[in-house]
């Protein structure tokens, strides 16, 4: 291995591959730097291992959703050894193959922290690189609560790797992590509650929407607490004790574990970024459309790390990876569209969304048609006896093109691709309509949504 290379990334997930195999297939050298297992947060404690649990757990929702119904789950239940092995057998061999496959493409591999020393070098593991540019893309760590006794949280990288399975679960935050290891934990024997400081859970997601999910969370047997916030943890014998307030009213809990769920911020702060003069924020590093810093031309940034308009999501990060890499390769040419970019919380059932909600499209001045529903009357939910599902759309009133999709219901993260499609490519609610779709399908559903 060397000390100067054409181009260093920082990570090794989404938003660090791309650019580290484009730049070495164009004939620059390239070095990858990780201070976690090599593969990223998705591969290896994210969304690929978490959507493993899910499926176990939807197994589980819908054969009890059929009891009396043709199925009998009477003993049914989650085996959560043998679950986790399983997602070990996901999880466990991509660190290895990421790392031996960057060095059969001729990329130097290291580990390590990074700390900048200088507007084109960095120093990890003792030594000094340098290289002409620096793309950063570290992903994102939990957000520091700053709450006393916040050393016994359990983060949700921990929790992917339980072997057991604690009777008592407290998740702090209403997010996507919250959420998702909430329907799966309760479905798996856990008593669970979420303490949630907002108005709502998920607040990105469209409130009607939310508002069901929010029904089937509590029908399922979550504790949901909201305008609640944590104050502090302390550790009683072999318990934890969750101090809250709600208004004027506090409260304590006792549970077995507390699991971060309150967002998550870049991973930058440690990189001493001053001493290469990149500016960046709570948001990430900041950057041009061309995905460059705005304070230093060598640095480049993709993913969780970088302030940009893009959605905290691996589709994303992939995308801007291969933007980055272009602009590095050939000069500053590409730009990131975001335009329909959907997004899901895979809860039970899950919700997802794409496009603008109708809260925006008001903000914005947008004359709109908006379409909804609950659905749970509907065959598509009555065939799998599911109560909770439901449709927002939003159409533009003057171009009939669909401007925001929002779903709930075992469809919803496929078909809102449809949407997503529709969104990016500006195919009118009119031609949707037209379409004749495979039968009985969730897709097929779509024609009655617009």
């Amino acid at each position: 291995m060397k000390n100067n290379y054409d181009i260093i990334v920082i990570g090794t997930g989404a938003a660090a591959s791309g650019v580290a195999y484009k730049c070495k297939s164009s004939g620059l050298s390239v070095a990858v730097i990780d201070e976690l297992p090599y593969g990223g947060t998705c591969a290896n404690r994210g969304c690929d291992p978490k959507k493993v649990l899910v499926g176990a757990a939807e197994v589980f929702d819908w054969a009890q959703r059929m009891k009396g119904k043709g199925i009998d789950s009477n003993n049914l239940k989650i085996n959560w050894k043998e679950l986790m092995s399983f997602k070990r057998s996901f999880t466990d061999p991509v660190p290895d193959s990421r790392e031996k496959r960057f060095r059969k493409a001729g990329i130097d591999t290291f580990h390590g922290s990074v700390k900048f020393t200088g507007v084109q070098s960095v120093k990890v593991d003792g030594k000094e690189l340098t290289a002409k540019y620096i793309h950063i893309a570290a992903g994102a760590k939990p957000a520091p609560l700053n709450i006393p006794g916040e050393e016994y949280l359990t983060y949700s990288d921990q929790f992917l790797e339980l072997d057991d399975l604690p009777k008592n679960i407290v998740f702090a935050g209403g997010g996507y992590i919250s959420m998702e290891f909430a329907h799966i934990a309760v479905r798996a024997g856990a008593n669970v509650t979420i303490i949630h400081r907002g108005t709502r859970v998920l607040e990105r997601f469209d409130p009607d929407l939310v508002n069901q999910l929010t029904a089937a969370t509590l029908e399922a047997g979550i504790n949901l607490r909201l305008n609640t916030s944590v104050n502090a943890i302390s550790k009683k014998e072999n318990k934890l004790v969750v101090s809250a307030t709600s208004g004027d009213d506090k409260e304590t809990i006792e549970t077995d574990m507390v699991v971060h769920g309150a967002g998550r911020v870049p991973a930058v702060a440690d990189m001493n970024l001053e001493a290469a003069n990149i500016e960046w924020s709570r948001k990430g590093v900041k950057v041009n459309e061309y995905l460059q810093s705005v304070s230093n031309p060598y640095i480049y940034a993709a993913g969780d790390v970088a302030d940009t308009k893009g959605l905290p999501l691996t589709p994303v990060a992939g995308s801007e990876s291969q933007i980055a890499a272009s602009n590095i390769i050939k000069g500053n040419s590409k730009t990131a569209n975001y335009s329909g970019t959907p997004s899901v919380a895979f809860t039970l059932p899950p919700i997802a969304s794409v496009g603008l909600t109708e809260d925006e499209a008001e903000k914005q001045g947008i004359k709109i048609m908006v379409k909804k529903k609950e659905t749970g009357w509907w065959y598509s939910s009555k065939r799998i006896v599911e109560k909770h599902s439901g449709f927002k759309t939003l159409v533009e009133e003057d171009t009939g093109q669909i401007i925001g999709a929002h779903l709930l219901g075992s469809h919803a993260a496929e078909v809102i691709n449809l949407f997503a499609m529709a969104i990016r490519f500006n195919i009118p609610a009119s031609e949707i309509r037209k379409i004749i779709f495979a039968y009985p399908t969730n897709s097929s559903d779509v024609i009655y949504m617009v």
